[in-house]
């Protein structure tokens, strides 16, 4: 498989290592200052840029007819866009707030637990993430997701940084010099408490997904998720 890598900073080296160790070819590494590039060698582009940089680039690879894998958060803004353009390209696309195999299998365990906790209505949820010091956005997209399976089980309405109240869902988010990624869900009451945990010791787990969801995503049209790749029900 030929592969471009859009974004070569620390996931990207990590990616190229594991391909290469996998017998995959990468064609193509690129900056998030690089506006101008050609994809059109690779047969799927996989993406970790920056927020600004990932909008261009998956637009790029849509245009240019590369299915793209992409794991850059906090440009969701344009997440519809980008969905219409791949559908309107017949094109190939994959978004995940987090590619790492446990992380996905931890969403759908928070999510079970917050279905078994809906009933009762004295359990406070509320999520704690930690990353390293140089992460750009907060909370990460994989607490945000985190929180989206948690509201729909949850008579709140929306999640908010830093504030807990009857209508919000609070996520703190801290920056700790090389934390690869820990997310902490609990659930307090007066009498007791209930928390899940997932804790990332290396980013080898992030790129192994990302080229999982790259070898899946060959010869298939459409956008899908990690659900999709992994068959979570």
């Amino acid at each position: 498989m030929k592969i471009a890598l859009l974004g070569y900073g620390k996931m990207g080296k990590t990616i190229e290592k594991l391909a290469l160790n996998k017998g995959h070819q990468v064609v193509l590494k690129t900056s998030s200052k690089d506006i101008t590039f050609d994809v059109s060698e690779a047969d799927v582009a996989i993406e970790f840029s920056t927020p600004n940089a990932a909008i261009q680039n998956i637009k790029r690879c849509l245009e240019q007819d590369t299915p793209i894998v992409s794991g850059t958060t906090g440009w969701l803004d344009h997440y519809n866009e980008m969905i219409k353009l791949c559908e309107n390209r017949n094109g190939s696309f994959i978004y995940a707030s987090n590619f790492s195999v446990g992380v996905n299998l931890f969403f759908s365990i928070n999510e079970y637990v917050s279905k078994l906790l809906k009933p009762w209505k004295e359990y406070d949820a509320s999520i704690e993430e930690i990353h390293h010091t140089e992460k750009k956005d907060a909370p990460s997209g994989t607490a945000i997701s985190l929180a989206e399976g948690i509201l729909k089980n949850s008579k709140k309405s929306h999640w908010k940084l830093d504030s807990n109240s009857e209508e919000s869902l609070s996520i703190s988010a801290k920056r700790i010099n090389d934390v690869k990624g820990t997310h902490i869900v609990s659930y307090q009451s007066e009498i007791d408490s209930i928390t899940i945990k997932h804790e990332a010791h290396s980013r080898d787990g992030f790129a192994l997904g990302a080229l999982l969801a790259a070898e899946w995503l060959q010869d298939k049209k459409g956008v899908y998720s990690m659900k999709d790749v992994l068959e979570i029900k």
